[in-house]
This record gives C-alpha cells, sequence and structure tokens, in this order.
C-alpha cells in the first residue's frame, strides 16, 4: 500500500470504537462483512459528508443515507443492506457514540402530568447490553408448531416501512380528496388488500422452516409455507406474528427506565416509568 504523503494526513479520523454484532456475523459472507480474528470490527467518527447525508430528506426515507453512513463509518461492512434486524441498531450507536460521544440526551413526556423530560442516555452501556444479546432463532406456538427463524435486512425491513408509509399517506390523501364515496371505497379496499399482501410477504420472509408438533415433518418450501400463511386461522397468525416480532426485536435498543422527580410525583408520575429509545435522524445524528 501506497504510504500517505499528505501533511494533513496526521489529523485524519481514527477508529474510536470496536464493536461486536449481536449476531456474532454468523449470516455474513465475506462480501458482506469483512471476517476479523476477534470479531470486532473498527467504528470511525463521521465526516462532514456523512453528517450531511442525514440533512437529505429523500435519502433518509429511502435508506440509503444509512447505509452510504455505515459503509463510511466501519469499513469492514460491505453491503450495509444485507446487515441483519439484529445487528442494525448496534452499528447505529456504535457510529453516534464515535461521532458525538457517549452520552445522548432524549425528551420524553412525563406519564400522568404529560409534562415534558430530558434524560441523559448512556450509549456505551446501552451498547453493550446488545453486543452481549444470545440470539434465539427458534419459537413453538401453543399448538406445538416449532417455527425457525430468518433474520429480515435491513433492505427488507426498509423497503417494508417504505411500503406501508405510502399505504398510509394515501389513506390520508384519500380522506382530504373529493372523490365520491364509492371510489374512495375501492381505492380503500385496494390499499388495504395491499397492506395484507405486505405483512404476509413479511411473515414468509420471517421463516426459515416449520417443524410439526412432537419433532415430526420439517417444511421449509415457501409455497407451502405461503400457503400456510393464506389459510391458517387469525388466531394461529397473530400469535405467529407476535413470536416473530419477539425474536426480530432481539438486539434492538430497549426503553430506559427512568426515575421521576419529587415535584413530578406529588403531580401523580409515577416514581419510575419507561422511556423508549427511537432513532430520529434528525436528532440522533445531530
Amino acid at each position: 500500500m501506497a504510504k500517505n504523503t499528505n501533511p494533513l494526513s496526521k489529523y485524519y479520523r481514527q477508529p474510536t470504537i470496536y464493536i461486536k454484532f449481536p449476531s456474532g456475523g454468523k449470516y455474513y459472507n465475506d462480501d458482506v462483512v469483512v471476517p476479523t480474528e476477534t470479531g470486532e470490527h473498527a467504528v470511525l467518527p463521521m465526516t462532514a459528508k456523512d453528517d450531511l447525508a442525514f440533512k437529505t430528506p429523500d435519502s433518509l426515507m429511502s435508506g440509503q443515507s444509512s447505509v452510504d453512513v455505515v459503509k463510511s463509518c466501519i469499513p469492514d461492512i460491505l453491503d450495509p443492506w444485507k446487515l441483519t434486524n439484529y445487528d442494525v441498531d448496534t452499528v447505529l450507536i456504535a457510529i453516534r457514540i464515535a461521532s458525538y460521544g457517549e452520552t445522548m440526551d432524549i425528551t420524553s413526556t412525563v406519564p400522568t402530568t404529560n409534562e415534558q423530560a430530558t434524560h441523559s442516555v448512556s450509549l456505551p452501556e446501552l451498547l453493550g447490553r446488545m453486543m452481549s444479546v444470545k440470539i434465539r432463532e427458534t419459537a413453538t406456538l401453543k399448538d406445538g408448531l416449532k417455527i425457525k427463524v430468518k433474520p429480515l435486512t435491513y433492505k427488507q425491513m426498509t423497503d417494508s416501512q417504505l411500503k406501508t408509509f405510502e399505504q398510509q399517506r394515501m389513506y390520508v390523501q384519500l380522506n382530504q380528496s373529493k372523490l365520491s364515496d364509492e371510489e374512495k371505497t375501492k381505492r380503500f379496499n385496494d390499499s388495504f388488500k395491499t397492506l395484507t399482501e405486505l405483512n404476509s410477504q413479511l411473515l414468509l420472509s420471517n421463516i426459515e422452516s416449520i417443524t410439526l408438533p412432537g419433532g415430526g415433518e420439517v417444511v421449509s418450501d415457501s409455497a407451502q409455507i405461503s400457503d400456510f400463511i393464506d389459510n391458517a386461522t387469525s388466531k394461529l397468525i397473530t400469535e405467529l406474528e407476535k413470536a416473530l416480532v419477539e425474536i426480530r426485536q432481539q438486539g434492538s435498543m430497549k426503553p430506559i427506565s427512568v426515575k421521576a422527580t419529587d415535584e413530578q410525583i406529588k403531580k401523580g408520575a409515577p416514581a419510575t416509568y419507561q422511556v423508549p429509545v427511537t432513532f430520529d435522524n434528525a436528532n440522533f445524528f445531530g
């Protein structure tokens, strides 16, 4: 490798922290993530160009800005679109720490009082808990069906969220339109059908196989699993969806527990309450 002769090179960004994936990297080929001996991956602070990427609305919506920043800040990740849902939050928090420091302020509504309160979050503490998660890959339903889960990729999650957002936006536009009631009803029904199909596709993408009760036959054919999703009872599919969501959320950020002040407690707030830590790129990376 050619030596960098730029006298300003000593001011270039350097790795700030190192992370391990909650998934252990087991789902990645070498063309997705460069393997390392320790399983750790260096994280660089964002550049000015990276910071600007998070201020571009279209790129934010499509997920492209996040992909570009991940590739810039964690060079070992060659194809961020193929990161699993287990690892995405760990990657983004690590970049936040490397770029802006170990604490982040979040604002929440205090229960009962409806007042706004600001809390300081220790990001390394959150990161440590997420990286230590032991990923569970199966779920057993009440009737004995055993589901082996296939993690979703960042691309699948982003596409699903984008399509759902488009349908929700169409709902709002239809309600405000001057179309006839008959035409509105037709379009609402079409939209509902689209959302149902999206949900079915997401379920299908999230299932690797289904084992029948008692260690019976293993069904891994996607057409058969799709037929099962389309024809099983609503109760069974609801249970399946709940189980998949719980597994999908492994490795994700969990709400933090905060203590109310004496004044807030006097106003009716509970002594402690949960505050979600959510990704809002407008303030999470700024």
